[in-house]
């Protein structure tokens, strides 16, 4: 028995916690979800209630509708709530907008959900904040050794590099809709890039969603009929759309993808990145290691990606470890938009009305 499983089992579903009586990223419906992000693998529509950051539900809403759930409830970072005896905390994961880690505790154990995080800087969303326990769950999408992510602004220093000596091409830039198009446009505005950055369709929502959280993206158009104009402008789209005939419009722009699965040079031809741009909302295999390191866990559970290296490595520290094997966690669940498919519509996220809320229903049964 370890000291995770006082607080939290496997299910279908995915991580449960029965005394709680909440699930936390379910990849099914469930009656009550605590959510980490907002990335479709981990926050899904049709749960009876959902309990997130204020980001995370006005993403939701935007993705999925405004009824994505039956009731919702705001968590703010650093409150504590109760939940039927189990104390519930949400902090900064690094990853996104509203990205959030899960603390929970009861007695004397102390774990800690991370969702997804990672420790570079990223001007877009709160740092990732270290949470001591007793059990650290932490994802493993870049853990081997062979992912060791350079900064950001060294990738967009590339990226400006090449509109000044390509400056009669387009620069269409692959990036999901959720976090990577912000951070590439936030980068390039930190590097002094203030021309206006055209976007495909299907990211124009989320970025506004940024703006109006007061994150400062500059200006910004949709593509629209405009393609023939662009010569020597950014494009942003979704990384599925470079291979679509949608990108043929612009003649013969240079193709980049900001990812950090490009670092692997097969992976970047294979998505046909002739500008490979290696920049990840994800921890790296050092940050991972230090951050696990971090915690002060004696004992760490192992979610989606390499999972066996992290484990293997943990257990030569001394460290309990063992692999989730979780489904339905990819790469931060943007297969849909990968492929080119329209973002669901929504009424942008207003304030959050329900007088109930998550702690109080389950305090009364």
């Amino acid at each position: 028995m370890t000291l995770g499983a006082d607080l939290l089992t496997l299910t279908d579903e995915g991580l449960y916690c029965p005394q709680g009586g909440f699930h936390i990223d379910p990849t099914r419906p469930v009656e009550r979800a605590l959510i980490t992000h907002g990335h479709a693998d981990h926050a899904r529509a049709g749960h009876g209630a959902v309990l997130a950051s204020d980001e995370t539900l006005k993403i939701m809403a935007v993705r999925y509708g405004e009824g994505f759930t039956g009731m919702r409830q705001r968590a703010d970072a650093g409150e504590t709530l109760d939940i039927n005896g189990v104390l519930v905390s949400f902090h900064p994961a690094g990853h996104v907008l509203g990205s959030m880690q899960i603390r929970l505790e009861r007695g004397a154990t102390r774990v800690v959900v991370s969702g997804d995080y990672k420790r570079q800087a990223d001007p877009t969303c709160a740092p990732f904040e270290p949470v001591a326990c007793d059990v650290f769950i932490t994802e493993a999408t870049f853990g081997l050794p062979v992912f060791r992510h350079p900064e950001a602004r060294d990738e967009i220093a590339k990226l400006l590099a090449s509109l000044q000596t390509f400056a009669g091409r387009t620069h269409l830039v692959g990036a999901y809709a959720l976090g990577k198009a912000q951070r590439v446009i936030a980068e390039l505005r930190a590097a002094g890039y203030d021309r206006t950055i055209y976007l495909h369709g299907a990211l124009e929502k989320l970025c506004r969603l940024y703006e109006a959280e007061g994150v400062d993206l500059g200006p910004l158009e949709t593509v629209g009929r405009r393609s023939k104009e662009l010569a020597g402008e950014v494009v942003l789209c979704p990384p599925g759309q470079l291979a679509d005939r949608w990108a043929r419009r612009f003649g013969d722009p240079v193709t980049a993808i900001a990812s950090g699965w490009v670092r692997v040079r097969a992976r970047a031809r294979q998505r046909g990145a002739e500008l490979p741009l290696v920049i990840s909302d994800h921890a790296d295999w050092d940050d991972l290691r230090a951050t696990i390191k971090e915690t002060g866990a004696g004992e760490v559970w192992v979610t989606h990606g390499a999972e066996e290296a992290l484990v293997h490595w943990c257990r030569g520290e001394g460290l309990a470890a063992r692999p989730l094997n979780l489904i339905g966690y990819g790469d931060d669940g943007e297969a849909e938009l990968d492929a080119g498919a329209a973002i669901p519509d929504g009424v942008p996220a207003g304030e959050t009305t329900e007088r109930e809320t998550m702690a109080g229903k389950a305090a009364g049964g």
